[in-house]
């Protein structure tokens, strides 16, 4: 099963993205291999992937040190529409649960799936929700202890 959460195998869905193996066919797909390059801390993959003017190569490194600093949970797309994806990934640090709730926005630039910026939102891990750490059980009798 692919790190980005569906039944492929990783070499088949977001390797293969990443890997520069295929093209993302949708907005999403390049969604899910970004977050899956956030848990393989692929800091240069994930700067290739933004649009021509937000691609820094300084970010790499930032994004790497990121990445390996959490524990990457899971991912859960809420919506996508047109050109627009919204979802949550969560990932632990030395603190708690945290949650990156984003509305991304993608363009294609040059025929190809590009990240263009995104709108984040304040959410957390609710009391009743099932843990993002796939015990199976209420975050409050699991990791909100």
């Amino acid at each position: 099963m692919c790190i980005c959460g569906t039944n492929k195998d990783y070499d088949e869905c977001c390797g293969a993205i990443i890997g520069g193996k295929r093209k993302a066919k949708t907005p999403e797909e390049l969604m899910r291999s970004r977050y899956s390059a956030y848990v393989k801390a692929d800091g240069r993959y994930l700067v290739l992937s933004a649009i021509k003017e937000n691609q820094y190569e300084d970010d790499a490194q930032l994004i790497e040190e990121f990445s390996t600093s959490v524990e990457w949970l899971k991912l859960d797309v809420l919506k996508t529409e047109g050109d627009t994806v919204e979802f949550k990934a969560y990932y632990r640090d030395q603190d708690s649960i945290k949650i990156l709730h984003e509305k991304s926005n993608f363009v294609l630039e040059d025929n190809i799936w590009k990240y263009k910026d995104g709108e984040l939102y304040n959410s957390k891990v609710e009391r009743n929700e099932p843990c993002p750490c796939g015990s199976g059980k209420k975050f409050k009798k699991c990791c909100g202890k």
